[in-house]
């Protein structure tokens, strides 16, 4: 089932940043979301998450499809690198978490506390909870924060799987992954604010 994005118009405390988005993402597709910082990347993906209502438009295809992942790595620090994966397992009706921990080369940290982990392994172990959902729909928002080379190729190579397995992968990130991906630029729809609302910005510059 294709995620359609139509007309999606989308706010930041309240004030427009992004109107006019429009895309389609295909089962097998990847498509990579480009722009400055504070362009609005984040709350597109946050929107089309559901996490935060559009101003106006639409998206279909989401309902109970989409894995979201953001900055932080949304682990439970007293649980183990295992007792994690199973718990979001057990959340999605998964049932083998073995392939996630090879995936992520987190094999021999299994039975480490999600807390005692370096930034780098923590960020593998967040994102290898999106192999454990079983979602085909993975929105991703800068998901190399932290990952060093080596974890940035496991990363790429789990994308790989997941799309070849009929998933999507929608994601904002600043790195070349090596993926064959669309490019989706998010500049030229910055929205057009009112003189009201850019007398008020200016009046905080």
């Amino acid at each position: 089932m294709d995620l359609i994005v139509s007309d999606l118009t989308v706010t930041r405390g309240g004030v427009p940043v992004l109107e006019g988005v429009g895309f389609v993402l295909r089962p097998g597709q990847a498509l990579v979301l480009r722009g400055p910082n504070g362009a609005g990347k984040t709350t597109l993906l946050r929107t089309i998450a559901g996490l935060q209502p559009a101003l106006k438009g639409s998206v279909s295809g989401a309902e109970d499809r989409i894995a979201y992942a953001a900055h932080a790595d949304g682990i439970k620090q007293v649980l183990t690198v295992a007792e994690n994966l199973r718990l979001w397992a057990d959340v999605f009706g998964q049932a083998d978490i073995q392939p996630a921990l090879e995936a992520f080369n987190l094999v021999e940290l299994r039975d480490r506390a999600a807390g005692s982990l370096s930034a780098g392994q923590k960020r593998r172990l967040g994102l290898a909870r999106l192999m454990v959902t079983g979602r085909p729909v993975w929105v991703l928002d800068e998901p190399t924060v932290s990952l060093d080379v080596a974890s940035v190729a496991l990363f790429a190579d789990a994308v790989r799987l997941h799309l070849a397995g009929g998933g999507s992968a929608l994601m904002a990130t600043h790195i070349d992954l090596g993926l064959e991906a669309e490019v989706l630029d998010v500049t030229p729809h910055k929205a057009v604010l009112t003189n009201a609302l850019e007398d008020f910005d200016e009046a905080f510059l």
